[in-house]
């Protein structure tokens, strides 16, 4: 028949670590590597709003870092499982591509609100889930063995993912909605 894809096997609240090792499914292990896996559902919509495009690639190519990113996440202490390696010119190309992407827009001078296009404000929730991953990295990070690179792949991923929101809305004809505090009383 094939692979199933259902087991039963977490029936009772706890999944398996690549490993072996089970732990509750509220784990900050499962959290982290779920919010990921989070973060690479959202982006792949994004995909969808820049197929054929020179982004898209470059976004085909962070969903599989994601993908990667989470089966470190997903690893418990102490695994001896072999897994794919990640680069800091992976980062680079982050930071290449902000660059680029940057020299199109108009300079930042206040805060903006998400809503100027569909695709920029899919960008933009994909960059809070990004950030959601980060913190739950970094806590998770404070009491177990994760690879200092996730941490800042994700940091400069959601850099990515505020330029790409900004480059989306201006490619789409959207107008940056401009924050306006309120005057205090």
């Amino acid at each position: 028949m094939g692979f199933k894809i259902y087991t039963k096997a977490g029936d009772d609240g706890k999944t398996g670590l690549i490993g072996g090792e089970r732990v509750s499914k509220h784990h900050i292990r499962v959290d982290s590597y779920g919010t990921v896996d989070e973060l690479n559902s959202h982006i792949g919509m994004i995909r969808c709003f820049v197929k054929g495009e020179k982004e898209e690639i470059l976004l085909s190519e962070v969903q599989n870092d994601l993908f990667t990113m989470g089966s470190f996440l997903a690893s418990g202490p102490g695994s001896s499982i072999a897994l794919p390696a990640l680069g800091e010119e992976k980062i680079l190309c982050l930071e290449s591509e902000i660059d680029r992407l940057t020299l199109e827009l108009p300079e930042l001078q206040n805060f903006i609100l998400p809503g100027a296009s569909l695709q920029g404000s899919q960008a933009h929730i994909a960059r809070c889930v990004c950030r959601r991953a980060e913190r739950l990295v970094v806590n998770l990070s404070e009491n177990e063995s994760v690879p200092g690179f996730v941490v800042k792949y994700l940091n400069r991923l959601s850099d990515y993912l505020f330029t790409l929101a900004r480059f989306l809305d201006h490619k789409n004809g959207g107008i940056e909605i401009i924050w306006k505090p309120e005057k205090p009383v």
